[in-house]
């Protein structure tokens, strides 16, 4: 890939783009606002496949169970937007969490984002959104590195603002330690999303989704309820605001004239495994983005999955 096309790449694309979700559906109430947004937003995104990705939390007992349990969440999602035509796009990811930054889990999911990948090229990259734990885009890269490196451009919430002093200590990043090095020095155009300090800006109440969600249709009331379901059960009687955090990932494909952020582009971070991030000022470029424009970006989610 030249130079030019490589910078291009780190941009917002300007037309409609083929796009693999990743993602740990059934972690968090996140998750399920992000895959309904993506289907709901066909004017600019073409949805390839869903892939299911390995979570570890009090919801699952591995990260197998989690990884299952995701891809069950998954489909159940499809049946509430009538897409269970869909279904036979959604593949099971990994298994466990990557121990080594040289040797990737094997899965449909990291074969289907490898082989799917040589179907594109430079000039029209194939977008992978990662949004849970990114074993499944790591094993894909270190299946076929070049073609990951030269037709895909990544999109990734992931770890904590760079301006911040604390560990990089994000839930992905306790767990799924050696994926992120690899994803990050594969070279391929990559997006990142920090989320505390820029993507914990997107937090929604009980109040904004009972008026514009609830009642509206059945996708759109499960959205509402599992989420002050997940909220009431810590914050019951008291107030609360709920982070959707990997809404963002999908947004920035939508991001025309910077409706929803603003970025600029450094050289990419190194996840360290201290959980900081070093610098290297003659590392390749990434986007960063370090600005969400939260009422713009509910305005379009809610208008979308309330239809």
């Amino acid at each position: 890939m030249t130079q030019e096309q490589y910078l291009k790449n780190l941009k917002v694309p300007n037309r409609c783009v083929d796009v693999i979700l990743d993602t740990d559906a059934f972690n968090e109430i996140d998750d399920q606002f992000a895959i309904a947004y993506m289907m709901r937003s066909s004017e600019r995104i073409r949805t390839v496949g869903i892939c299911a990705a390995p979570f570890l939390n009090p919801k699952s007992t591995s990260p197998k169970d989690g990884m299952e349990k995701s891809y069950r969440e998954i489909l159940k999602l499809l049946s509430l937007m009538e897409r269970d035509d869909f279904s036979a796009r959604v593949y099971t990811g990994s298994d466990r969490f990557m121990t080594s930054e040289g040797e990737g889990v094997d899965s449909p999911a990291a074969h289907f984002i490898a082989e799917t990948a040589g179907k594109y090229s430079p000039e029209n990259p194939l977008y992978v959104v990662a949004i849970g734990a990114i074993t499944n885009v790591a094993s894909a890269v270190l299946l076929a590195p070049q073609v990951m490196r030269e037709n895909t451009a990544n999109v990734w919430p992931g770890g904590h603002a760079l301006v911040r002093a604390a560990p990089n200590k994000g839930f992905h990043q306790r767990h799924d330690i050696a994926a992120p090095p690899v994803v990050l020095d594969c070279r391929a155009p990559l997006v990142v999303l920090s989320c505390n300090g820029v993507v914990s800006a997107v937090r929604t109440t009980e109040t904004d989704l009972n008026f514009w969600l609830k009642g509206k249709n059945p996708l759109a009331t499960y959205l509402a309820e599992n989420a002050a379901r997940e909220a009431n059960s810590y914050a019951a009687g008291k107030p609360w605001s709920r982070c959707i955090w990997d809404v963002t990932a999908v947004a920035w494909l939508l991001n025309d004239s910077e409706r929803f952020m603003n970025s600029y582009q450094l050289p990419a971070p190194i996840p360290e495994y201290d959980h900081r991030w070093a610098k290297n000022p003659f590392r390749h470029p990434i986007t960063y983005v370090y600005y969400i424009r939260r009422d713009a970006l509910f305005e379009d989610l809610f208008s979308k999955l309330a239809k």
